[in-house]
């Protein structure tokens, strides 16, 4: 009995199944297009803190994406285990941003197409889905939405604060109205006429009015 014979699954024939050069060729290309990914979603980021090891994390995720599937392909025995072995893995790091998922599911859709050998369609899809990130991820609208917290102490201050913010904004609707005894707090979404917010000093300025405070907001409201 030689060493090859402890191996009955044919454990040594599978070293050479996938060629050298396969191997470099498709890593090389995981890890371009990985950059490439991980540039796109550099560029089109619009969360409040940006985290760099996620981008990092969008390039190893297409190698090892690459790897597995090449290592799936010379073998079908190989592959039913993996499978197996994969269905048991269970991730606990919440999504905080939407577009992360899709940036996810790109990393390992291309490393599956590379592994797969359809480089033409792994190549020229990334760069159709890059641009069409690109363009409409960093489309602004023409009026952003504002969020302004008001404070009033009674409803005449808030029917004056009210028709203020009307004349000097483009839209100005309630979303949230909170009264209590001696107060009334208010969230009102409104959309500016210009970027000039000079207005919430005049509001807080108003009769009856306690507080005015404006913030930024890019929220699920649409209108």
């Amino acid at each position: 009995m030689n060493f090859s014979d402890i191996f009955k699954s044919s454990f040594l024939e599978n070293v050479s199944s996938v060629s050298l050069l396969d191997m470099v060729l498709a890593l090389v290309l995981a890890f371009g297009v990985g950059l490439f990914i991980f540039f796109v979603y550099k560029k089109t980021y619009a969360g409040v803190m940006y985290s760099s090891s996620f981008g990092v994390t969008l390039v190893a995720l297409t190698m090892i994406t690459t790897l597995v599937i090449l290592a799936v392909t010379s073998n079908v025995v190989l592959s039913l285990g993996m499978v197996g072995a994969l269905s048991i893995v269970r991730f606990r790091t919440a999504i905080k941003e939407p577009m992360d998922i899709a940036f996810l599911f790109w990393a390992i859709a291309a490393g599956i197409v590379l592994a797969a050998g359809l480089i033409p369609l792994a190549v020229f899809g990334s760069v159709v889905i890059g641009v069409i990130l690109l363009v409409f991820a960093n489309r602004k609208e023409s009026s952003n939405p504002y969020i302004v917290v008001l404070s009033c102490e009674d409803h005449a201050a808030e029917q004056t604060a009210s028709e203020f913010l009307a004349q000097k904004t483009k839209k100005c609707s309630v979303k949230s109205k909170t009264a209590r005894r001696g107060s009334v707090e208010l969230n009102l979404e409104i959309r500016l006429k210009d970027d000039n917010t000079d207005f919430v000093n005049e509001l807080a300025q108003l009769p009856g009015v306690q507080s005015a405070v404006l913030v930024s907001y890019n929220g699920d409201y649409m209108g």
